[in-house]
């Protein structure tokens, strides 16, 4: 019975002549089933953490004060696993169309992932979470920059592989481009099959690992099976808001997770991935609710010695309003959004800046940007680009 988790072989040819040997995993879920017992209260410490994060939308007065923020960490991350070198600074200073401090093919990949991901967030009510929306996504991960000549939004019609040169030396080569349509048709069925009765957590990791086991696309299949999982989580009312993201878990365990992942390939051992998938949603889970609070604190604390001003703490708080949900911002979109004439804004900033709450960033006398560096700081924690490999992530 345990070999029929276990997947297949076939022979294809590769680049010159060469024969090599693609995976072609069976379909979800595994069978025999992952055996939770043992996992019970590992699977129930991840509920009440998920739950505890999804509770925040209630508690945080404005919500969206932190996603703006957690969205563009996670794809900083996200992107990072696939080897770029750009930070969250650098992201939003690109975003204020300011230079940032790393190639800018690097940190429009990132910012191509926060497209995606916001695209497919505002999708789920309309669409549900299937290969039309799967190649959405993946249109408008690749949509310019890097990989915008991998055929953004096509699954592919041509052999890839993980890790060497080519398929002959490669770490994972998944399967040929023929069988590729089939498996996503299995997959997307399992994900809308509830007959099977797997708690949505269990579902989740079964479908990341299935997903970048197909690795249907000619790039983007790691940013975007990491996307799926967030996806997954909200299209099932497992959350409300878009608060968990994986991304730090995988990158700071990078090696246990590729590990793991070929284990479920070589061995069929669902159970370790599971494992490791449930410590690393209470985990995150955890961390992002103490992030929230941290933020919370800090933004309370400076918003009563804002009150502080006097006369000029109405507009000095309308501006540090707006530097809560955007850390990295400047005069003229502050004025924009909040009505604002320019001068009082820039006022208001000088006041935040005495304060110590705002600093500016580049150093110019024009066209300058401004960044709530507290809340910055405690953001950009563990967001240190990874040292470049010649090792390709899955």
């Amino acid at each position: 019975m345990a070999n029929q988790r276990l997947g297949r072989y076939v022979s294809i040819s590769a680049v010159g002549g060469e024969v090599v040997q693609a995976f072609i995993p069976p379909p979800l879920p595994p069978n025999p089933p992952v055996r939770l017992d043992g996992m019970h209260v590992l699977l129930e410490q991840a509920n009440q953490s998920l739950g505890r994060l999804d509770g925040l939308a209630e508690v945080i007065p404005n919500i969206y004060l932190f996603l703006y923020s957690y969205v563009r960490k996670e794809a900083v991350l996200s992107s990072q696993i696939e080897g770029t070198q750009s930070s969250l600074t650098d992201l939003l200073l690109y975003e204020n169309e300011a230079a940032p401090g790393v190639p800018e093919d690097d940190v429009a990949e990132v910012s191509n992932y926060v497209q995606a991901l916001e695209y497919g967030l505002a999708a789920l009510p309309r669409l549900p979470l299937s290969l039309r929306l799967i190649r959405e996504l993946h249109a408008a991960l690749l949509a310019d920059g890097r990989g915008a000549d991998k055929t953004p939004g096509e699954f592919r019609t041509s052999q890839n592989w993980i890790g060497g040169t080519r398929p002959g030396n490669a770490a994972y080569v998944p399967p040929p481009a023929s069988y590729v349509i089939e498996h996503l048709g299995h997959l997307e069925t399992f994900i809308h099959d509830n007959a099977q009765d797997l708690p949505v957590l269990i579902k989740a990791g079964l479908v990341h690992v299935q997903f970048e086991t197909i690795h249907p696309f000619l790039d983007g299949n790691g940013r975007l099976g990491r996307l799926l999982i967030t996806f997954l989580l909200c299209a099932s009312g497992a959350l409300r808001k878009p608060m968990l993201y994986l991304s730090l878990y995988f990158k700071t365990h990078r090696d246990e997770y590729y590990r793991l992942l070929n284990e479920v390939r070589r061995t069929g051992d669902w159970e370790s991935w599971i494992r490791f998938f449930l410590t690393g949603i209470r985990e995150t889970a955890d961390k992002s609710v103490a992030t929230a609070r941290r933020l919370l604190e800090v933004s309370n604390n400076d918003r009563r010695r804002i009150e502080q001003l006097g006369r000029a703490a109405g507009s000095a708080l309308q501006v540090f309003q707006y530097a809560q949900e955007r850390p990295v911002f400047r005069v003229e979109e502050v004025a924009r959004v909040s009505g604002l004439s320019i001068p009082t804004v820039t006022k208001s900033i000088q006041e935040l800046a005495q304060l110590n709450i705002v600093t500016e960033l580049t150093g110019r006398k024009r066209d300058r940007v401004f960044a709530y560096q507290a809340y910055l700081a405690i953001l950009s924690e563990d967001t240190a680009p990874l040292a470049r490999t010649s090792s390709a992530p899955v």
